[in-house]
Parts: structure tokens; sequence; C-alpha cells
């Protein structure tokens, strides 16, 4: 069996995408402690049910405190408000990452927050249900979706690579770009079939700038 690898991971938010990132991180052996932090004290409960981590708090700050990857998994108006409380219990040498769906307001809100020598990496995995809660998540989720990342200027190359093969190990296929080419490419796939009627009279100019290829990915 391979080790581990990270010695401690903290799942801030215990929903659709928090609970199936637990399920495979059990599954895969990846960390050696998952720590689950949720506001709610009856979702904390049911997750501790399920016994999808190692230890379970609706103190966000105690779930961070010395772990090696934290993984922010909120609505997205949220993020701000969970950086400035994890902040002071981050690590130096953590990697801090989200999966907010838009990364330039997520970055607004974080980055202000994050210490200097914490690795923050935005993320964004393409892969979700209609379902939410611990109860909806499952560890084939991510299998051949996309996870995106959008790195800051200065992001250590090595924590990038080994935040990306966490996500490999999770199934996903990995891209980078920067956040407002991401916002704006998914913008695009989210209204595919008006961009494909306005395309046929013409009109789609915004296309123009997004490769066909990351729109059909």
């Amino acid at each position: 069996m391979t080790s581990p690898m990270f010695e401690k991971i903290a799942l801030v938010g215990i929903g659709l995408i928090g609970s199936s990132l637990a399920r495979i991180i059990r599954r895969e052996g990846l960390a050696r402690h998952v720590a689950i932090s949720t506001r709610s004290e009856t979702t904390l409960a049911r997750a501790s049910e399920l016994d999808l981590g190692s230890s379970y708090t609706v103190d966000a700050k105690e779930a961070v405190r010395d772990a090696d990857l934290v993984i922010v998994s909120v609505p997205v108006g949220a993020s701000g408000e969970v950086a400035e409380e994890i902040a002071p219990a981050l690590k130096q040498g953590a990697i801090l990452t989200d999966v907010g769906s838009t990364k330039a307001s997520v970055i607004a809100q974080m980055q202000p927050h994050v210490p200097d020598g914490v690795n923050f990496i935005p993320g964004h995995p393409l892969a979700g249900t209609e379902k939410s809660g611990p109860d909806a998540g499952f560890a084939e989720l991510f299998e051949n979706r996309w996870c995106i990342f959008t790195p800051l200027p200065g992001t250590d190359p090595e924590a990038l690579e080994r935040l990306s093969e966490f996500w490999r190990r999770c199934g996903s296929n990995i891209d980078t770009m920067d956040s407002q080419h991401h916002d704006m490419t998914l913008a695009i796939v989210s209204h595919l079939p008006h961009i494909i009627a306005y395309n046929i009279v013409g009109t789609a100019d915004d296309l123009q700038s997004v490769t066909k290829s990351e729109v059909i990915k």
C-alpha cells in the first residue's frame, strides 16, 4: 500500500463536494487524518454517523490546525469569511484550496487573509449532481471530470504539482488558467445553448477569445 500523500487534510464544508472528497480520501488512503468542519451541528453529526472523517468540529480553526492540505467547500459568498476565520491557524507550508465555481470572486475574498508561507491555490472541480449534503457524496464523483486551477503569481510549482496529483488520484483531469479566463470560459459553457444560437447569426464575438478546445472540455 502506498503511503498517504498528506498527514492531515482538513475539509471545511461537508456537502456534496466535501463528503465526496472524504470518501475518496479514505478509499485511496490519501491522508492519515481527515478533519471535518461545518457550522451546522446537525450536518456535523450526520458526517460523523457516516464515518466520513477522523475528527469533527464546528470550529474551522481547530480543524485546519496542523493540516497539510485545507479544502474549503462552502458557498462562494462565504469564502472570505472562512478564510479570515481560519487564517491564524494555518500552518506554514500548508496548501489552501477551494472548490468554488467562480474564481476571481473567491480570490478577491480569500487572498487578503492568506498568511505568508501558505500556498493558496484556487481550484474548481467541474463535478456535481442536483443533490446536496453529506449523504449525497460518492467517491466516484470526480472520475474523468476536469479540475481547473487558477494559480496566483508566485505560486510554488511543487505545491501546485502536489495538489494536482491529489486531484488526479481523485480521478480528475487537470487544467490551469488565469481566473478571468476561467470565469469567462465557464460562463460561455454555462450558456452554450444560447451561444450556439447566437453563433448561427454571427454575434458570438466572445468565442473568438476562448479556444474551442477549452469550451468543449
